[in-house]
């Protein structure tokens, strides 16, 4: 772990006795996160993407579904062999002729997935459990016998008869599946339900178990979390929780997470921010400005109760650094400030007024209308130089 300076250990997780968590991430960005309404990454972009995520250190990159389209095939098959650390994974429904063209795009892994709970069955597939199970096992023997790894995947598995998940994934194991993974596809879990669900899949399965959460009710990084606490293996998220609906769980919310409250620390992290403005553009979504870890207001702070303590040891009020993460800290004056917090930040620009001087800069923050907005270093400059020379 690093030292204090860069972030706070949760001691509560220690009290837990939890054993070490035995974690991989894998990102979806690629794929569930361009089926975000409006949004298409092109090939150029994709590429850049993988390989940002590559210098994380992010250990499966899902680039994909390749039965798309032609141009979607090709990227997926450009990324699989770009020689990066991270393994390749893409999609494929439960049909032989998306398997055929995933095993040619070279990937380590092939995620096959189907539904089986009572209402997809009925309303999307029109088809019993055990047809829509025997179609996904001839396509789980098919890339098997093609060398690909493979991770079966039950779609609205949160939704799905906990029995019938487990007969399946037992089912899965016998075909030796890499992965069995659990989609909570309309994000209807919470922590509670979801450690007992990969508990009680994790009593009976053998195979790695998959977490795959959407952030519907805002909990998909918690579940996340809970499900990794409970014997979850593989974790699924999203650059800045894009996907469907509501998202995924956001992978610099679950990387800065896994770092401070468990301890793992080999992902690289100053490039978050990068790698969140980097979507950003290429997705043309703006994400909101207090969103955890890349937000614009990540680590600002006008409160005069906060700034001060900031200015002399920044973990008052900062539970891990700006540079952990790539970010930066932005102490803006405006309606909260207070003398002594403008004092620090003044001196932090390299200016020594008089108290005088202190005192009516203050006088004009506080009748400001830009206060609403925070006033700007630039502005702030402007009344000093003014009040210097009215006073000189």
């Amino acid at each position: 772990m690093s030292e204090n300076k860069d972030y706070s250990r949760n001691n509560l997780i220690d009290r837990l006795n939890l054993p070490p968590l035995d974690v991989e991430i894998c990102d979806v960005t690629l794929r569930d996160g361009e089926q975000t309404p409006g949004v298409v990454f092109n090939k150029e972009e994709k590429i850049a993407m993988a390989r940002k995520l590559d210098s994380v250190g992010i250990e499966i990159i899902e680039t994909g579904f390749p039965v798309v389209s032609a141009a979607e095939k090709e990227t997926v098959k450009h990324i699989a062999n770009m020689g990066m650390d991270a393994r390749t994974c893409c999609l494929s429904r439960s049909k032989i002729s998306d398997v055929e063209t995933a095993v040619d795009c070279d990937v380590d892994i092939i995620s096959i997935f189907i539904a089986m709970s009572d209402l997809h069955l009925r309303h999307k597939y029109h088809k019993s459990c055990h047809e829509m199970f025997q179609a996904a096992m001839e396509t789980v023997q098919y890339a098997k016998d093609h060398g690909v790894g493979v991770r079966f995947a039950a779609e609205d598995g949160s939704r799905t008869d906990i029995e019938v998940l487990k007969t399946a994934f037992k089912a899965a194991e016998e075909y030796k599946v890499d992965y069995v993974s659990i989609a909570d596809t309309v994000g209807i879990l919470n922590p509670s339900t979801t450690s007992f669900l990969v508990s009680e899949i994790k009593k009976e399965i053998k195979t790695p178990v998959c977490i795959h959460c959407h952030n519907d009710l805002g909990m998909a990084t918690a579940n996340t979390l809970a499900a990794a606490e409970a014997g979850a293996r593989q974790l699924h998220t999203t650059v800045n929780s894009i996907g469907e609906r509501a998202g995924n769980a956001a992978l610099e919310e679950v990387l800065v997470s896994l770092r401070i409250q468990y301890g793992i620390d080999r992902y690289n992290t100053s490039q978050l921010v990068n790698l969140s403005e980097m979507v950003n553009d290429f997705s043309g979504l703006k994400i909101a400005v207090n969103k955890p870890i890349v937000g614009k207001h990540a680590f600002s702070h006008e409160s005069g109760i906060h700034v001060c303590p900031i200015l002399e040891e920044p973990r008052t009020y900062e539970l891990f650094s700006p540079e952990m993460v790539g970010g930066r800290r932005n102490l803006i004056v405006g309606k909260h400030t207070g003398t002594k917090a403008l004092k620090g930040i003044v001196r932090s620009m390299g200016y020594d007024l008089a108290d005088e001087e202190y005192a009516k800069i203050l006088d004009r923050i506080k009748n400001c209308n830009d206060t609403k907005r925070g006033i700007s270093s630039t502005k702030l400059e402007e009344m000093i130089a003014d009040v210097k020379n009215q006073l000189s």
